[in-house]
């Protein structure tokens, strides 16, 4: 069922062999993997590290539901690439998320804490929390119960609250990489990979209102910069007057 995805997203699928093929023959020159004390200037909010991108198209076009496709179908596609992007955009850096450099799971002034099936609350580390989440996610992105395949066969009811579940969990997982991996991934030159793929999601989960704004609100100043909409183009010079000749040409931009 899953497959019809517009070519723009996969030109951004694409992308992510770079990242690939970093890993299978990491750098020779690799960060430091020591984090460093927490800071109140915000390094992924300056203008250098903010214009990087990897793709160059209106995003909020992207996320829009195409008329000929299901909303569940659509849902299912694009929150089974986000949780293989974002999962992929954390390996690079977890040699460097560890239970030493990351000893809770941290964004902004916000930690995580990872809640069981029974409802009970545990603080863990920042790689023990995202492997839990990859694994919940994992776990029921692959369940035909749940993301089904083949043709003809349901959603259940409950779908859109898991897909919620699993975009609040992704939004966790990227919420930390900039707080707390931002210098690894720009040692690494990632930064366009992590920026175009924060704007995506967010864009996504605000055009289907799957992510609570209380929740992503930490991170809303780098939400407004990168899914800002392109500035206009700049106007025209000035042009003398036309010729009476001239009058019925038309000049499109």
């Amino acid at each position: 069922m899953r497959g019809r995805l517009q070519q723009p997203l996969v030109d951004l699928l694409l992308s992510s062999i770079q990242i690939m093929d970093w890993l299978m023959g990491k750098s020779k020159t690799k960060p430091n993997g020591k984090k460093p004390p927490a800071e109140e200037k915000k390094q992924y909010l300056e203008a250098e590290f903010t214009k990087v991108r990897v793709v160059d198209f209106d995003l909020k076009e992207l996320v829009v539901l195409p008329r000929e496709i299901d909303l569940n179908e659509w849902l299912a596609s694009n929150t089974t690439t986000f949780f293989n992007l974002i999962n992929l955009q954390y390996s690079t850096i977890s040699e460097f998320c560890t239970g030493d450099t990351c000893q809770a799971m941290t964004a902004c002034n916000t930690i995580y804490y990872w809640y069981d099936e029974r409802g009970k609350k545990t603080k863990c580390t920042a790689p023990q929390y995202v492997d839990f989440v990859m694994s919940l996610v994992q776990k029921l992105v692959t369940d035909e119960d749940i993301f089904p395949t083949k043709y003809g066969k349901e959603f259940p009811n409950s779908f859109e609250s898991l897909v919620k579940k699993i975009c609040r969990y992704l939004f966790h997982v990227l919420a930390h990489l900039y707080w707390a991996h931002f210098k690894e991934t720009v040692a690494l030159d990632l930064q366009g990979h992590l920026n175009t793929l924060y704007a995506h999601f967010i864009v996504f989960v605000r055009e289907f209102n799957l992510v609570d704004p209380k929740e992503t609100c930490i991170m809303d100043d780098l939400s407004e910069i990168l899914c800002a909409p392109a500035p206009p183009a700049p106007a025209a010079p000035s042009s003398p007057a036309p010729s009476p000749s001239s009058h019925n040409h038309v000049t499109e931009r």
